[in-house]
């Protein structure tokens, strides 16, 4: 049998195993370059120690064959037959390292994966509460943002609270349960004549004039949680009267009973003072055309009993019975066609002309006439005249007879202290023309204010009035187109009330001041 030549094998076997420390060694070096770009990368790792056992495996073997070659071809096959087991130990050790990273790798594999998988549960459970922080950063935030909001809103609100309590010209207050007042507006204090330092001690009866209406209060109040329009009176600390239309709310706590009240009261007063002052108005005018027509009817007996008097006296002596008789007849009689005048007067039927007065001068006559009698009663007379007065349309007689009637009011009412003060003022109001007198008397009682326009009223002494001047003086200032005010006491801006009355007399300026007026805005503009 012909032999076959064996070195192409050889030089296969030599190339090959070459050829294999080569690959070995470039896979050992890329999975050494790729595990120090990601060192905490699991297969890379794995790969290095793979790559680096089958690297010494392919070098043990490698080498063992190349050495083999060599030894055969140089004709060493004893040498090669002694060595041969150590290259064969060296590759068993080399395959079983080998096989111990191959294994290790399923291994390896199997907790990477469960690493992997905790990690994956770890990196969701990371990124839902990253998530929830943001949530919760943003809830923070927009939380914060809608305190500060709210807070803004609730400042906004108390201020505007604040300035509708402290600004309310109507009078506000708080009670609690026990009925004490703890808080009120300054225009409440005004009200009643309080100071602020008090409210800790003040209560409800002190301030309610009935203790029936503190009832009615109570009893609505809880029964309805509310109360509107409620007409009580008021007492003042100086013991005066106010009327107040009162409205209230009650204050609910959580188990649903009353701790207090929210309380506004309008002050009523001057309104109830005009509107009585109306009625009296409408009552004066109907008393005026009763008056009229009595006064015409008695005026006629009374001239002819004064005529037939007067002829009596002549027929009889001056020293006897008779004469004195029919003298005492007389004087009654002319006594009464006065107070027949003055009803005339009152009812606006008698005759008047008219013409442009100015007031100032109608004052001064006043004053020259009775500045005497006032002296004599320690008066003193104060005058503050405005310059350059605008003139007004009217009667000067009957206009002289109201300040006259206003003057000896004050006159009477001083008399009784001993003496005075007497303020006549003149001023230009709103482009009416102001009249004012003023006197430091004892005042008009508040029950009487409402009614001393009218006619007959007086408190005065049987002897000393007929209660026909203020009437009288009420029916020629509206004659007059003008308006007629009492105050008393009389309200000082700087000092409080003062002890005293104010007669006010508003009259509109002639028609002659409203043309120039007229005439001279239009040249300014």
């Amino acid at each position: 049998m012909a032999g076959v030549p064996l070195l192409p094998a050889i030089l296969l076997d030599i190339i090959g195993s070459a050829a294999n420390i080569v690959l070995a060694f470039l896979s050992w070096r890329y999975a050494l370059l790729l595990s120090r770009r990601q060192p905490d990368n699991f297969v890379w790792g794995y790969l290095f120690y793979v790559t680096f056992a089958i690297a010494a495996f392919t070098i043990s073997r490698a080498v063992g064959h190349l050495i083999k070659q060599f030894l055969l071809i140089a004709g060493q096959a004893d040498l090669w037959r002694e060595i041969s087991p150590y290259s064969g130990g060296f590759n068993t050790l080399f395959m079983i390292s080998v096989a111990a990273v191959m294994i290790f790798y399923h291994k390896g594999v199997q907790a990477y994966e469960a690493l992997e998988h905790e990690a994956g549960k770890l990196k969701n459970a990371n990124r839902e509460l990253a998530a929830a922080a943001v949530q919760l950063r943003d809830l923070n935030q927009t939380l914060e943002q809608k305190v500060e909001e709210r807070t803004e809103e609730l400042s906004q609100s108390e201020k505007k609270f604040r300035h509708l309590f402290s600004a309310s010209k109507d009078m506000v207050f708080f009670s609690d349960a026990g009925n004490r007042v703890v808080d009120m507006n300054d225009s409440g204090f005004e009200m009643l004549g309080y100071c602020r330092e008090e409210t800790s001690t003040l209560q409800l009866a002190d301030i309610f004039l009935n203790p029936d209406e503190i009832d009615t209060f109570i009893t609505r109040l809880s029964r309805d949680g509310y109360i509107k329009d409620l007409n009580v009176d008021l007492a003042r600390r100086d013991g005066k009267i106010v009327s107040v239309l009162l409205s209230a709310t009650a204050i609910i706590g959580e188990r649903g009973e009353v701790q207090g009240s929210e309380v506004i009261a309008k002050d009523l007063t001057r309104l109830k003072t005009m509107m009585e002052q109306l009625a009296s108005s409408e009552k004066m005018a109907s008393v005026g055309q009763i008056a009229a027509g009595v006064a015409h009817e008695i005026n006629t007996p009374l001239g002819i009993i004064l005529g037939y008097s007067q002829l009596l006296m002549d027929d009889v002596q001056e020293d006897s019975d008779a004469y004195q008789s029919l003298k005492v007849i007389e004087r009654q009689t002319k006594a009464s066609r006065k107070i027949v005048a003055d009803l005339l007067k009152f009812s606006r039927q008698s005759g008047s002309t008219r013409e442009e007065v100015d007031l100032n001068e109608i004052l001064a006559d006043v004053v020259a006439v009775t500045e005497h009698t006032l002296g004599l009663s320690n008066i003193a007379i104060h005058r503050q005249m405005a310059n350059d007065l605008p003139g007004v349309d009217g009667d000067p007689e009957k206009l002289r007879q109201v300040f006259v009637n206003l003057v000896n009011n004050a006159h009477h009412a001083m008399l009784a202290q001993g003496g005075g003060e007497l303020l006549l003022r003149t001023r230009i109001d709103n482009g009416d023309v102001m009249v004012e007198v003023r006197d430091s008397g004892h005042g008009i009682p508040e029950r009487y204010l409402a009614r001393i326009f009218d006619p007959f009223f007086t408190t005065k002494p049987v002897g000393q009035g007929t209660g026909l001047g203020l009437s009288v003086s009420y029916g020629i200032i509206h004659e007059h187109g003008g308006t007629i005010e009492v105050e008393s006491p009389v309200l000082d801006q700087q000092q409080g009330a003062l002890p005293g009355t104010l007669f006010r007399i508003r009259l509109p300026r002639s028609g002659a001041d409203r043309r120039q007026m007229t005439d001279m805005s239009g040249a300014r503009a």
